[in-house]
């Protein structure tokens, strides 16, 4: 299994009003083929920006250094052309909410139809008949009937599952989901879950980026989980070691906050992007700092796993 999507010190900065925010921090990460990976930490830590930096869907204030490559082929030294034929065809988004992301005018079906027009060349009506097929697929019946609906007819749940159908009607190699769980209830988590195993076991090559908060369903669905804060990756692990046995302070403390395991608040704010703690991010909430931790701490490799503490040189 080889790497599909690699990161190589990633940088990405907001300027606003002469003001510096350190949205991603130095990221290093990768993807193999056939993976899902979930991205996961507390809300404002990063992961969205660092989702939309693959597809360089950045505003024009944003300054960004360092490497993605996909397939071996550096994303930020694409042109815009270079880039358009990748985004929505080889890498395909799922944004966090269906309500606002289809357009109300628009039929579903020929939204869904768009990406197979404009990247597989197929004309409207075998297009259409390629939608009716995905409608089936992803249970939003009677799909001849939908296709010509708009999204104000959809129920939420098939609003999602239409924009799950769009990403993945081009057969991409990768999916990036944005906050797949968010506003669901529990009973409709259930079908997101199922969504997301159906997507691959339709296409046994793709790979999966989740960006979540959501840590049991992260549980359910990922290979392996990418833990950020403050804008940077502080832990890389299995699935079942990171929930069994994770390595990094800010981690544990992440599943202690979680019900199941008492609902300890994580002591403490999380920090400015703009004036972020000096060396570990996390040492301020930490109860396991000491003196090192305010030098940065290196990525160290423990049995095929990654993690960003002192502790551990």
């Amino acid at each position: 299994m080889g790497i599909l999507l690699e990161i190589k010190g990633l940088h990405v900065r907001f300027i606003l009003d002469g003001v510096t925010v350190r949205a991603v921090d130095g990221v290093n990460l990768e993807i193999n083929e056939n993976e899902t990976l979930a991205l996961v930490g507390e809300s404002g830590s990063g992961k969205s920006i660092l989702g939309i930096s693959i597809l360089r869907l950045l505003p024009s204030n944003t300054e960004v250094r360092g490497k993605i490559l996909f397939n071996g082929l550096d994303l930020l030294r694409l042109s815009e052309d270079e880039m358009r034929k990748i985004r929505g065809k080889d890498i395909a988004w799922v944004p966090q909410n269906p309500a606002t992301s289809l357009n109300p005018v628009l039929k579903v079906g020929i939204q869904i139809a768009e990406p197979m027009e404009m990247h597989l060349g197929m004309d409207r009506k075998h297009a259409l008949q390629k939608v009716v097929n995905l409608l089936r697929f992803f249970d939003i019946n009677p799909a001849e009937k939908r296709v010509n609906e708009y999204s104000h007819q959809y129920s939420g749940g098939m609003r999602q599952r239409a924009l799950v159908a769009m990403g993945t009607s081009t057969k991409p190699k990768l999916i990036i989901a944005d906050e797949p769980t968010k506003g669901v209830d529990a009973s409709k988590k259930v079908r997101v879950v199922e969504l997301f195993r159906k997507i691959k076991s339709e296409n046994s090559k793709l790979s999966q980026l989740i960006i979540t908060h959501d840590l049991p369903f992260a549980r359910i669905l990922a290979d392996r989980i990418a833990v950020m804060y403050c804008g940077q990756i502080v832990e890389v692990c299995e699935t079942d070691k990171f929930f069994n046995e994770p390595l990094h302070p800010y981690s544990k403390a992440l599943l202690d906050s979680l019900p199941s395991r008492g609902l300890k608040p994580i002591k403490g704010h999380p920090p400015s992007m703009v004036n972020p703690p000096k060396g570990c991010r996390f040492h301020p909430r930490c109860e396991y700092s000491f003196g090192r931790c305010l030098n940065e701490p290196p990525s160290i490799e423990l049995s095929g796993n990654t993690v960003r503490c002192w502790l551990y040189d």
